[in-house]
């Protein structure tokens, strides 16, 4: 049975490394494709590091060649000029899913954030994952755009797609918003994973959480792909206390300079 092959753009960036090493399994191969310099193959490590822009169409389609599904963490990461965020989130995304349209790859994962709806208000009910967006910034606007385009591609070509509205990405919970909002590094593998191994096609928005007890958004989502988060930031409450209340999913970005890092 032949290997199958995934993409990963961005691959030389926090998740993408710990991707690297977390979706490791017999049978499957990584190309992992980024501008920065990655470390070589290791000995036996089933790996394909690629230098190259997904903003250059010839390398993104030369990337997607005999891939199984794509991973798309690429682009930036926070708050900056308009430009740059229409030029490296949108249209960079664009041209990700197009090279994946015309080489026939099955399956997207996109990265979106939580600050793609960043203005709504965590109350008694927990927050749907497929909420209609609100950012909260000029960053935010840019995954909002990256949802819209993932519906797009399925809509029109019928890819699998998932948009991820990642949360806090750390290896710990260190503020009081955490407490809510974490994304361990081994339910983010477990995650991806399961995006990239369910048997359920179509579009659908996740949340990127892990499965804290002082969560605000709903997990039957995601539950229903078979994704199980085991890690839970209320393991590390004492640590680091109750802080203020903070009701909006955006937190600080809600109240930052739009297009300024």
């Amino acid at each position: 049975m032949p290997d199958t092959r995934i993409l990963v753009t961005g691959a030389a960036g926090r998740i993408g490394t710990v991707l690297r090493a977390g979706l490791a399994r017999p049978g499957r191969v990584l190309r992992l494709l980024d501008v920065a310099p990655q470390p070589p193959a290791a000995p036996g490590e089933p790996v394909e590091p690629v230098t190259a822009s997904f903003l250059d169409p010839d390398a993104i389609g030369a990337a997607c060649r005999d891939v199984d599904a794509v991973v798309h963490l690429g682009g930036l990461a926070g708050e900056a000029p308009w430009p740059d965020l229409a030029a490296v989130n949108i249209d960079g995304t664009r041209l990700v899913l197009d090279a994946a349209r015309q080489h026939h790859v099955p399956r997207v994962v996109l990265a979106s954030s939580i600050h793609a709806a960043g203005f709504r208000t965590a109350g008694d009910a927990p927050i749907a994952a497929d909420t209609p967006p609100r950012p909260d910034t000029y960053y935010g606007a840019s995954k909002a755009a990256v949802e819209a385009l993932g519906a797009l591609f399925h809509a029109r070509y019928g890819t699998d797609i998932t948009c991820l509205r990642i949360g806090a990405f750390r290896p710990r919970p260190v503020t009081p918003a955490d407490l809510a909002m974490w994304l361990s590094y081994g339910d983010a593998v477990r995650l991806v994973d399961a995006c990239l191994t369910t048997t359920a096609g179509g579009y659908r928005v996740l949340w990127g959480i892990s499965r804290n007890t002082r969560r605000w958004f709903t997990t039957a989502e995601s539950d229903a792909i078979g994704y199980r988060g085991v890690d839970d930031a209320e393991t590390y409450a004492g640590e680091i206390g109750a802080g203020p209340p903070e009701r909006l999913v955006g937190g600080t970005f809600c109240a930052m300079p739009l297009g300024r890092g």
